[in-house]
């Protein structure tokens, strides 16, 4: 049987690129998204006349009940989870902090850090070998805004990507006797739409000369970290924070 892996956020960016070389390598795969039904179900489409096997299923990560039915949906379909992308995430407008309002910062560690908080404690109840689970792998998406502060930029989305960090360090020794790795991709910059959200499309064409490889980062270069770390080759590979930044 396909190992199963559950990628949030995946209808777009770097979600929708680590599904299609998961699939590649032959995942089985549930396809999380908030809002982007359309691109969802056209990457569902893609994968299947492609020969594999993905559903899409919606749900706003930052809401327990919606991600409880989400893995409900995942226990119904394939019968077991082998690996967890913790990929969802969300910005807001570029602002220095003194500007920000509370909302922003619940909006933005609703998603960035509950989402990845309550995905990961539905996956280990499913793969943990102390509850009947045959062990696996939680990928989660963090920044090298969490090492560099986004000043004048995004504090908050770095200061929610530094709770990634931690929380991912914390949970890789807590579930390390139970069959689970957890480890952090930390992109740096990446040719995505979430700069759009942040107002500026064309940030990586003004960061990227700040860069010691002198461009920003494709999608599919950080999926390959992601399916690295989440396969038997990183298998002595636990509670690490793995940089892909060019240099940054």
């Amino acid at each position: 049987m396909s190992k199963v892996m559950l990628i949030t956020g995946a209808s777009r960016g770097i979600g929708a690129a680590t599904a299609r070389l998961a699939a590649a390598k032959g995942y089985a795969l549930c396809l999380n998204y908030h809002q982007q039904q359309a691109a969802a179900e056209a990457l569902v489409s893609e994968i299947t006349q492609a020969g594999g096997q993905a559903i899409a299923v919606q749900a706003n990560v930052a809401d327990e009940t919606q991600v409880i039915a989400m893995f409900e949906q995942l226990d119904q379909h394939f019968g077991r989870l082998d690996v967890l992308v913790n990929n969802a995430g969300m910005l807001e407008t570029q602002m220095r902090l003194e500007q920000m309002d509370l909302a922003r910062w619940q909006r933005v560690f609703a998603t960035n850090v509950f989402g990845s908080f309550l995905c990961s404690r539905e996956a280990i109840k499913r793969m943990s070998t102390r509850q009947g689970g045959h062990g696996g792998a939680i990928v989660n998406l963090s920044s090298a805004a969490a090492r560099l502060g986004a000043p004048d930029e995004y504090i908050d989305y770095a200061a929610a990507k530094g709770a990634i960090d931690s929380m991912t360090l914390g949970l890789a020794k807590e579930v390390a006797g139970e069959g689970i790795r957890v480890n952090a991709v930390r992109p740096g910059l990446i040719a995505t739409q979430i700069h759009a959200s942040g107002g500026e499309p064309e940030r990586v064409a003004r960061v990227s000369p700040s860069i010691p490889m002198g461009r920003g980062g494709l999608p599919m270069e950080v999926a390959e970290a992601i399916l690295w770390l989440a396969s038997e080759q990183a298998s002595y590979v636990n509670g690490a924070l793995l940089d892909v930044s060019g240099g940054r």
